[in-house]
């Protein structure tokens, strides 16, 4: 009877993990097919091309695939130093009364649904944004060399950077509690022994705790990122949503791939407009299963020496 169960229990685990696995073949399936007339139309030249033009039907992903990446990386650069101090201060600094509610309330940053952000964003911070803190950063980073044209322009408050920093909000929560999970697994009589040697707080972090939990701080940044990389409403909100491509300021207006679909896929016309999006879409996937990849490859690079340095 134990060697049935145990069959019983093994077949249904793997019927899941296949099932899994077809899923995720299904939707490759789906949108490959769905997105075909468009990459017989316009072939590799899809990817490099600026125009977006339903009447004409002419389109090209350059645009919003750029706002993509771009939008994320802001994020990332903006919340991963931010998460690294939340957690820093939850788990080696904070008082103890403090500790669980200061936790909670971040954790509940990310309940609040998408189209909030957006709209706090559009109504709220991207004024506050244009007003105080797009002119400051012209006034400084702006007249530098070549940093400098990164914050030229007119200040709208709407544009990339607004869009980046309004994800970095978004994933601030999600990469902060998984650092915050992951520092709090270090052994104790690790930091002890180190504070005991004289080492300070931030030594312990550096030289004890990083080096022991590397693999899940990777994990929870490149959580963050696959949050940034596909978030719609938020986006679509302050982004500007316009498919002219300027790669020299971050004040400007433009799109992105979750944006576009939602702004334009209720509208399309059946036929090549329609398989355009579906491209967007496919080429959506396929970078974020590329950063999955990139991640997973880098987490098992890492785990072969977890805790070495510790």
């Amino acid at each position: 009877m134990t060697k049935l169960g145990d069959r019983l229990f093994s077949g249904v685990a793997r019927s899941f993990a296949v099932l899994t696995l077809v899923l995720l073949a299904g939707i490759i399936v789906a949108l490959t097919v769905a997105s075909w007339p468009s990459l017989q139309a316009f072939g590799i030249g899809f990817l490099f091309s600026p125009e977006w033009n339903p009447p004409m039907e002419r389109f090209g992903a350059l645009v919003p695939v750029y706002g993509t990446l771009v939008t994320a990386v802001i994020a990332l650069v903006i919340a991963v130093p931010v998460s690294f101090g939340i957690a820093l201060f939850l788990t080696e600094l904070s008082p103890s009364w403090l500790r669980r509610p200061l936790g909670t309330a971040i954790e509940l940053l990310a309940a609040i649904p998408s189209i909030v952000y957006g709209m706090w964003g559009l109504l709220v911070f991207a004024p506050i944004f244009a007003q105080y803190v797009q002119p400051a950063l012209q006034n400084t980073l702006g007249h530098l060399p070549l940093i400098g044209r990164l914050f030229a322009g007119p200040p709208l408050g709407i544009g990339l950077l607004c869009a980046g920093v309004i994800l970095a909000i978004m994933i601030i929560p999600y990469i902060a509690s998984v650092m915050r999970d992951v520092f709090e697994v270090t052994p104790a009589m690790l930091k002890e022994s180190a504070y005991g040697l004289g080492c300070t707080t931030w030594e312990v972090v550096w030289r004890v705790v990083l080096p022991y939990t590397k693999t899940g701080v990777v994990g929870g940044v490149m959580l963050g990122l696959g949050r940034a990389l596909g978030e719609t409403m938020a986006v679509t909100f302050v982004i500007g949503n316009t498919n002219f491509l300027n790669t020299a300021s971050l004040f400007a207006p433009g799109n992105s791939i979750t944006s576009a679909l939602a702004n334009e896929f209720a509208e399309a016309d059946p036929g090549l407009h329609t398989a355009a999006l579906m491209e967007l879409g496919l080429i959506l996937f396929v970078i974020t299963l590329c950063v999955l990849v990139v991640s997973k490859m880098l987490l098992l690079r890492l785990s072969k020496g977890e805790g070495g340095r510790s």
